[in-house]
């Protein structure tokens, strides 16, 4: 299965969730936001929300500084 993720193609060898993924890429659910094809999912969702081929994610994370 392959995902565009923030820009990148990124191959996986099974279907994933939106927590699987987040999971395998190492990132927190804590402080970020995740959108599927343009669409913002909610952090309750992120177990329940399986992920297909050539789906386009944006993971955003907070950025600091002034």
């Amino acid at each position: 299965m392959n995902l565009s993720i923030n820009g990148e193609i990124n191959e996986f060898a099974n279907e994933l969730t939106v927590q699987a993924l987040l999971k395998d890429l190492g990132y927190s659910t804590e402080k970020i936001a995740i959108a599927c094809n343009e669409d913002f999912i909610p952090r309750s969702d992120y177990d329940s929300t399986t992920l297909r081929d050539g789906d386009l994610i944006d993971i955003v994370t907070p950025m600091q500084g002034g």
